[in-house]
């Protein structure tokens, strides 16, 4: 069905239409010339405003659209193509690959919005995601089909800790990973594609990028367009995908600016009125399935270190685990920087993960906090003034530091340290030993960037 623009504003279109009313979401296509190419500019449609005519938002830029242009309705949602074939490349919001490559034929599509998989069949059990990485398998464990939210600064190693867990995924767990740049830098995406193209993880995982530079429409929906590329392998290939959406501050802030072109009144700090349901509607979609699940690790940006802001305020109530990073720790020289004190998980119970789990976790951070409590007063007075006990959890704390930090996959091009990866098992057997005082004897050093304590030893023996 074809209608006609009756009204540009920047990214909101206005289309009337005669006879046919396209519903809420559908995409309507209008073919725009510029410097000579024709271009396939998607608009999707937002509001009724009687007699015929609907409001859009445009998914791209609107420069060369005139009133009274042609704009034909799809009859469906935004389609984006999804399978095997999706892998290793880059997409818009609208489905087209943006790498330089062919465009992805003969590829089964899927429509962007989607419904959460019913109640009845989701997973109910709550198990442990093992991601491989020490700190995180011990102090704040991640849920299979859970959510994780990852904060910190820039420059602390984000997206150094993303593609180790892509890289994990793929090769501990022959899984895939779908990755959704929303509202972030192109450089960041550049820089994303080649590193993991060095660390040969490319091939098992899909990226989509609705960068800083777009219109709001087209930051707002890539997060959709990647959730859908990985239910497919969810619901069809039967798979434990990973999902990383950075940033998802980025996907309320693009709803706000959505809201207030379309003419809404806005709610507290100027965020859209409709903010907690349109968060709602992405994480109910990111779930476990009996079939599969989705695990998701959303890097959140907080904006001026304001816990409180609705936006990441409405995050929160939707994650499982926290895993917050430190710029203290990574001055010291320890990677990955977690902060072990300051990270959290639902899952940190002994009827989840088991009491022994549970105790050597909660006796490292009990440690870890004695010597944080201690610091002040070696500061000022020495290790000398501390009585014997002390002296012991101060030195097995500085072990136990070091121990957390791990050599990565993803990072031994720049270390040339190869890289490991620690079973739980090998883990909670490391810092127990470390707690009971079994390594008393060996310098910390030895637990310097090793993977599991057979390492350390290992090392403390050519030490000698």
């Amino acid at each position: 069905m074809i209608g006609k623009i009756s009204q540009v504003m920047g990214p909101v279109v206005d289309v009337d239409f005669d006879g046919y009313l396209p519903v809420i979401n559908e995409a309507i296509e209008v073919k725009v010339n510029l410097d000579g190419n024709e271009h396939r500019l998607v608009l999707e449609v937002a509001a009724h405003l009687g007699d015929g005519r609907v409001r859009t938002i445009a998914m791209d830029m609107s420069e060369g659209l005139v009133r009274g242009m042609d704009a034909r309705a799809t009859g469906a949602p935004i389609q984006v193509p999804v399978g095997e074939k999706v892998l290793g490349r880059i997409f818009n919001v609208i489905g087209e690959t943006i790498d330089g490559g062919e465009q992805v034929e003969d590829s089964p599509t899927w429509s962007i919005h989607r419904d959460p998989p019913p109640l009845v069949d989701q997973s109910t059990t709550t198990e442990m995601f093992e991601t491989g990485i020490k700190v995180v398998d011990l102090l704040a464990p991640y849920a299979k089909g859970g959510k994780v939210g990852l904060f910190g600064g820039a420059g602390v190693g984000k997206t150094v800790i993303i593609m180790e867990l892509i890289h994990n995924v793929a090769h501990g767990h022959d899984g895939l990973s779908v990755f959704a740049g929303v509202g972030e830098r192109t450089r960041e995406g550049n820089d994303l594609y080649y590193e993991m193209k060095e660390s040969n993880v490319l091939d098992k995982v899909a990226l989509c990028y609705g960068q800083m530079s777009e219109p709001p429409g087209a930051r707002n929906r890539i997060a959709l367009t990647g959730l859908t590329m990985a239910e497919y392998f969810r619901d069809e290939k039967k798979l434990d995908v990973l999902m990383f959406i950075d940033n998802i501050f980025r996907y309320a802030q693009s709803g706000s600016e959505m809201s207030a072109l379309l003419g809404r009144i806005p709610s507290a700090v100027g965020y859209q009125p409709t903010l907690a349901r349109e968060m709602g509607a992405l994480q109910d979609r990111i779930t476990s399935t009996k079939n599969g699940s989705i695990t998701s690790v959303q890097a959140v940006y907080v904006p001026a270190d304001d816990l409180t802001d609705p936006a990441p305020a409405s995050v929160f109530a939707h994650l499982d685990a926290t895993t917050v990073l430190n710029r203290k720790i990574a001055e010291k020289g320890i990677y990955p920087a977690v902060d072990p004190l300051d990270s959290t998980s639902r899952l940190l119970d002994p009827q989840i993960l088991g009491e022994e789990h549970y105790n050597v976790a909660r006796g490292v951070q009990q440690t870890l906090q004695k010597y944080k409590d201690l610091q002040d007063i070696i500061a000022i007075l020495g290790m000398d003034e501390l009585s014997e006990d002390d002296k012991n959890v101060v030195e097995r704390a500085r072990k136990i530091e070091k121990f957390l930090s791990q050599p990565f996959f993803v990072a031994e091009v720049f270390t040339g340290a190869p890289g490991k990866y620690v079973s739980l098992e090998d883990t909670i057997k490391g810092f127990k030993g470390i707690l009971d005082g079994e390594y008393d004897h060996m310098s910390e050093n030895s637990f310097y960037m090793v993977g599991s304590m057979d390492e350390a030893i290992a090392k403390h023996e050519k030490n000698k």
